[in-house]
């Protein structure tokens, strides 16, 4: 029902590395000098991170951060320091009587790949409180998310005795176009080639061999890549768990005083064995396998208690993780969270009125003016917007990646139509980033502000970052950062009626409105023959940028909504069963991998496990 993303390549990559190592984990010793484990890895921190200082002297305001000044512009009572060249900038206001300044720090741009239209390249805001620290001084840490990019190598023995090689990059999951290469080496020269497949182009990638590293001429990077070898130990992120680990053994998530009850499965009927067999089955995942799940996290809530929380390939319960378009439904939040106060907004509410003072816009059309929120939110706008389809101007990567319009909402809305509104599905980003527009202009609060008013601080979020675009407005179109224990709690606000530990985030009825079916999706109502649908599209529902879907469990049947996302990001609520899950992933551009994790593991082992 929902895309099937394609995969992403990373670009642009710079870095350094380091050490020795042994043949893989798991590998009999060849006397191929191939053989083992090989990784590069970049990681830089943005020029501007660590502690922040803000003065004031008189009517003066200054900030200093990492040996860089600022001098503040204040307008209505808030304040912005702007660090050139665009290495970052503070937006703050006054609280608590002048004992802090609350606002948000703004990362510029990151590394990202081409053909990752899913934010990597977008500026990010998270919130930074920064407290007194004596007369007329604040202070605080800013803690920007860092630039990298790893590329994993695991050279072996494969069953018919052929060297092999599988590429692995946990950034962008840029495996170099096939799960899998056949190796051949002559004197230092190495090639990687794909195995011959029938309809698939051939691929080639070369290396050369030295003594201390193995020289790889990347596809998109912008020079060869120097591996060093590395043993297992010193790759422990290319495992589920690092090599030598002891072994899985159940227990109850720790109580963090962040929200969360926790508790043993058993207290609220849910099996260990079953749920032990299902992270065991993860931590056994061959990374190197053809087509492996990459599960960074499993977390799984029942009766409102965190009973399993689980971390895979480096990830851990502090990691801000790319939820990708799961980011989407945040805007059907916040839009239930402002309707709660002010029913002046709403799915009717049409976006060409709300943004009139973005016109006159391109491609006038009289259908134009029939487009509401509810059709944003189930991509039926009817704008020639679908990112299926390279052609279509509204595509989100062509979005992004042109230079000439750095406001997206003015770029979607200039879009000529293709289809009557209600007329037709087409998954446009685009049309979601609408959405925030919506909220933004309404509103008169900018979206990661009315973000954290509305979603973020009721539900006790830590750390998160938030996308921006480039004129420096929220983007809503996917892709903001959250922990996974952070992430399931909206999950299971919706599945408490609205309600976050005793505090209503949303209203009952939009939950139940904004959950129900209101398109179905299928080759009618996308206007694609089956075959194409196939390649694109999974047959299901969608509420309002909620995906519905149903699980078969015996002779049962359970509905389930969910919040997804390219790569494996998921909120899955199943109402019935009073429980609701998680996973982050790193399927990026796998949907037929990650989109079967919902009948695979909720549907065949967590939902079975209920005694």
């Amino acid at each position: 029902m929902r895309p099937l993303s394609r995969a992403a390549r990373a670009a642009g990559l710079a870095g350094v590395l380091g050490v020795i190592a042994l043949p893989a984990l798991g590998q009999p010793p060849d006397a191929d000098p191939l053989v083992g484990l090989w990784s590069y890895q970049t990681r830089a921190e943005p020029a501007l991170h660590g502690p922040l200082t803000v003065t004031r002297r008189g009517g003066v305001w200054r900030a200093a951060i990492a040996g860089r000044e600022a001098r503040g512009a204040v307008s209505g009572g808030r304040l912005r320091f702007s660090f050139p060249p665009g290495l970052g900038e503070f937006r703050g206001r006054l609280a608590g009587d002048g004992r802090r300044l609350d606002g948000y720090w703004l990362q510029p741009a990151r590394m990202g790949g081409r053909g990752d239209p899913a934010g990597a390249r977008q500026a990010l805001a998270s919130p930074l409180a920064l407290t007194a620290a004596g007369a007329g001084a604040w202070r605080g840490v800013v803690v920007p998310l860092p630039n990298s990019f790893t590329l994993y190598l695991k050279v072996f023995r494969g069953a018919d005795g052929a060297l092999t090689a599988a590429f692995r990059n946990p950034e962008m999951n840029d495996i170099g176009g096939r799960s899998q290469f056949l190796v051949s080496r002559d004197g230092a020269s190495v090639s990687f080639a794909s195995r011959p497949t029938q309809g698939q182009r051939p691929i080639a990638i070369s290396a050369r061999l030295a003594a201390d590293h193995l020289q790889v001429t990347w596809p998109g990077a912008d020079r060869p890549l120097d591996l060093v070898r590395r043993t297992p130990a010193q790759a422990a992120a290319f495992f589920p768990r690092p090599p030598g680990a002891a072994p899985y053994v159940y227990r109850a998530p720790p109580a963090l005083g962040d929200g969360w009850p926790t508790g043993r499965a058993v207290e609220v009927g849910l099996d260990e064995a079953a749920l032990t067999k299902l992270i065991q089955a993860q931590i056994a995942t061959d990374p190197a396998a053809p087509r492996p799940q990459l599960i960074h996290s499993i977390l799984v809530a029942r009766h409102g208690k965190l009973v399993l929380e689980e971390y895979f390939f480096g990830a851990d319960r502090t990691t801000p993780h790319d939820t990708r378009s799961a980011a989407k439904t945040y805007g059907s939040v916040m839009l239930g969270a402002v309707m709660l106060h002010d029913p002046g907004i709403g799915p009717q509410s049409r976006i060409y009125d709300l943004a009139a003072a973005l016109g006159p816009f391109a491609n006038p059309d009289p259908r134009k003016a029939q487009i509401t929120l509810a059709h944003l939110m189930t991509h039926t706008s009817g704008l020639a917007c679908d990112d299926n389809d390279d052609a279509s101007p509204g595509n989100e990567q062509t979005m992004q990646t042109q230079t000439a319009q750095p406001n997206w909402w003015k770029y979607t809305l200039d879009l000529p139509m293709a289809h009557d509104p209600g007329s037709r599905y087409a998954y446009c980003s685009a049309n979601s980033n609408l959405t925030g527009a919506a909220l933004t202009l309404y509103t008169k609060t900018w979206l990661p502000e009315l973000f954290d008013r509305t979603v973020a601080r009721p539900l006790g979020f830590g750390r998160y970052y938030w996308n921006l675009m480039p004129n420096g407005e929220g983007y809503a179109g996917g892709g903001a950062y959250l922990t996974s224990r952070d992430f399931l709690k909206i999950g299971q606000a919706f599945l408490d009626g609205g309600v976050w530990r005793g505090r209503r985030i949303v209203a009952a009825d939009w939950v139940k409105a904004s959950t129900a079916p209101h398109v179905q999706i299928n080759p009618a109502t996308t206007g694609l023959t089956p075959e194409e649908f196939g390649n694109a599209y999974i047959e299901g529902a969608d509420g309002y940028a909620w995906h519905l879907n149903s699980l078969k469990v015996g002779g049962r049947t359970y509905r389930d909504y969910e919040a997804g996302g390219n790569g494996g990001q998921q909120v899955i609520v199943v109402p019935d069963a009073d429980l609701a899950v998680v996973f982050t992933g790193g399927n990026y551009g796998q949907g037929g991998i990650w989109l079967r994790w919902r009948e695979q593991i909720v549907g065949a082992q967590i939902l079975p496990a209920i005694r």
